[in-house]
């Protein structure tokens, strides 16, 4: 799951919130220091609230993702994806084109609830934008296993560039996921955004079913 879809259910819990994004967002600064479910999860009960709200949401995303990858649709669309991506892609672009059939379905779903509720988009960015990034970078360095200095940083450029707001269009999900192609070191895409809009209705189509209930 992306940032909105393990959020969108609990926009009255900022602390929370930026938990559920602590995991993606340290992919971004040092993907090797990773919060771990098992790291945050003695701090459930910590007497900090804010430490312990934290821990919270990164279990919750945890939680999540545990829950999302098993779904039975999941594996279905991002198989599909994948078959069909590998056809577009150059001779031995297989490995990339299961990256990308998985991180499509995610990018996609959340794109779906912002089309759902527009509102719902420029609700999660105005938590952010109210977050005090020096006690959320304090409480995560409590989770992480290397103290990180660089989300004071990292957290008002990421909701100052809204790109969430891209994915609604394929231009834009074009542009993102050739964004994150660069990131992990993979090849350039070609142009997906023929292809781009069959992904999209099947994943819109399939929401409910991608989404948990509590």
């Amino acid at each position: 799951m992306n940032y909105l879809a393990h959020a969108y259910r609990f926009l009255d819990r900022p602390q929370f919130v930026a938990g559920t994004a602590l995991p993606d967002w340290m992919n971004v600064v040092d993907r090797k220091n990773k919060p771990r479910r098992h790291l945050a999860q003695p701090l459930l009960a910590d007497s900090d609230p804010d430490v312990a709200e934290l821990a919270a949401g990164v279990v919750q995303h945890h939680d999540d993702d545990l829950w999302f990858h098993a779904q039975v649709t999941f594996v279905e669309l991002s198989t599909q994806f994948a078959v069909e991506l590998r056809q577009q892609l150059p001779l031995g672009g297989g490995h990339q084109a299961g990256f990308l059939g998985h991180i499509l379905v995610e990018l996609l779903l959340d794109a779906a609830l912002i089309q759902d509720d527009p509102k719902l988009l420029d609700h999660y960015y105005q938590l952010l934008d109210q977050l005090d990034v020096h006690r959320i970078q304090s409480s995560a360095n409590r989770i992480l296993r290397t103290q990180e200095e660089r989300l004071v940083v990292l957290i008002p450029r990421f909701a100052q560039e809204r790109f969430l707001a891209d994915y609604v269009t394929d231009s834009g999900l074009q542009y993102r996921v050739a964004g994150v192609m660069r990131r992990v070191g993979l090849p350039p895409l070609p142009d997906l955004t023929a292809w781009l809009p069959t992904a999209r209705q099947r994943v819109y189509q399939c929401t409910d079913q991608l989404l948990p209930t509590s």
